[in-house]
């Protein structure tokens, strides 16, 4: 599976970075063409439920994933649990290396999407680091 990383250093506090990258159907506005439904009820932590659905009409497809993990604040980790899609997806927030009031925020995901063949891993991985880069650009816009 491809591994990709992508950083952002914002003037946000980490909390209200934290609050805009975990409030999930934010994400919506920010992916072209995908729908964030939260499957269960609020707050979310170890066990919600969110699908990514991603298409026009009924041409698409879910990409359902499941929080694992769950430390408010700093650390979030997302199963992929659907068909096409698998892999984990890691969303963490430090106060900036500066020591300035902003943060740093980092997403990491493990990202494969069946029958796409490991050749094409790079290829995978540098489209994840351009749709996910440009997300988190839009989460954190202040």
């Amino acid at each position: 599976m491809p591994l990709f990383e992508i950083e952002r250093v914002t003037p946000l506090p980490p909390a209200e970075a934290w609050r805009r990258m975990t409030t999930w159907e934010r994400h919506t506005a920010t992916v072209p063409l995908t729908t964030m439904t939260v499957r269960t009820p609020p707050p979310s932590g170890p066990g919600t439920v969110i699908v990514a659905r991603t298409g026009v009409g009924p041409l698409g497809f879910d990409d359902p994933m499941r929080v694992t993990a769950w430390e408010p604040g700093r650390h979030c980790r997302l199963e992929k649990t659907g068909r096409l899609v698998t892999g984990w997806a890691e969303i963490d927030v430090r106060p900036d290396r500066d020591g300035g009031p902003g943060a740093l925020v980092s997403w990491r995901e493990d990202l494969r999407v069946r029958g796409v063949p490991r050749v094409l891993d790079a290829v995978t991985a540098s489209a994840g680091r351009v749709i996910f880069g440009r997300a988190m650009d839009a989460l954190l816009r202040p």
